[in-house]
């Protein structure tokens, strides 16, 4: 049996990004040693049919923590930030799990084997949303003088799920964990403390981002080991990605150009790509000219 695995989830509206995905893991020779498997959220039975023939396993997603209708919406895809908490209960007797979001591909199997590497010893790997090329990672709110109310994704989203002014800032000004994109061992400590700050979040606050949060404070506030990745193990600002035309691949846009490993079409600003593979993009190369390209992956 395979010891580490892959996996994602979708609904229908995500299952071509899920194929994708998909097919850029399995374009790399190296991943006939990793399994793949799928957890659903609302897939079609012929969707089903085509990932069955790509994949080892593909399982329904429950609400592992029961969140209230009204929340929920009818929004099934939703199950996604809860169910990525509960992965070995899913595909049990694998030694080390990383979770892709769907909306992400492989670009370079280098990032799979850090993610991999980076679970060892019970850590939690994982890239966070502070980089280089990012810009800015908090908000100031400018009140008098020199005087200021700093804002933080980590500060706001830990207050509105529920969690106390000390849990809050403790987490305000570290640098945000993208769960996106994680590894961790089966044994590993976070799984229980994860799940147990995910129930205080989908308690008090939204179910948008509350495994995201809920994670933030398992590091940083319960104090869990983490192995942080650089950003291009799962690089999020895709309109600040650049071209390498003798590498033909996707790079950092600052030297020395390190290839991009995972693309992840995150957040609203990538609202365009995920919602149409032709998507043409103006993106520079490495020698300063600006050319047409889809960066959606295609064999």
């Amino acid at each position: 049996m395979k010891e580490n695995v892959i996996i994602s989830l979708a609904d229908s509206n995500y299952f071509e990004l899920l194929n994708e995905l998909i097919d850029s893991i399995k374009q790399f020779k190296e991943c006939e040693n990793t399994a793949i498997c799928i957890m659903d959220a609302g897939l079609t039975d012929k969707q089903k049919s085509i990932l069955s023939s790509k994949v080892d396993k593909i399982k329904p997603a429950d609400w592992d923590i029961e969140v209230p209708d009204f929340k929920v919406k009818g929004r099934e895809w939703l199950k996604s930030q809860v169910s990525r908490a509960f992965l070995p209960k899913y595909f049990p007797d694998y030694k080390k799990y990383l979770w892709i979001d769907a909306d992400a591909w492989v670009n370079s199997w280098e990032a799979i084997k850090l993610y991999f590497k980076g679970c060892e010893n019970q850590k939690l790997s994982i890239a966070s949303s502070a980089d280089r090329a990012y810009g800015r990672v908090l908000r100031a709110e400018w009140l008098i003088g020199s005087l200021a109310k700093i804002k933080s994704q980590n500060y706001k989203h830990a207050k509105s799920s529920g969690f106390s002014e000390k849990i809050a800032r403790q987490v305000a000004l570290k640098p945000h964990l993208n769960i996106g994109v994680f590894a961790l061992e089966e044994n590993a400590p976070h799984w229980e403390v994860w799940q147990k700050n995910l129930k205080i979040a989908l308690k008090a606050g939204k179910i948008w981002g509350s495994e995201q949060i809920a994670m933030n404070i398992t590091i940083y506030s319960d104090n869990l080991p983490v192995e942080i990745l650089p950003a291009y193990c799962n690089w999020i600002l895709v309109d600040g990605i650049k071209f390498d035309e003798k590498r033909n691949t996707l790079v950092e846009p600052y030297l020395p150009n390190h290839q991009i490993g995972i693309v992840h079409f995150a957040g609203k600003n990538n609202d365009a790509i995920r919602n149409n593979k032709d998507y043409i993009s103006r993106v520079e190369t490495v020698d300063g000219k600006i050319i047409d390209m889809k960066l959606r992956f295609r064999n």
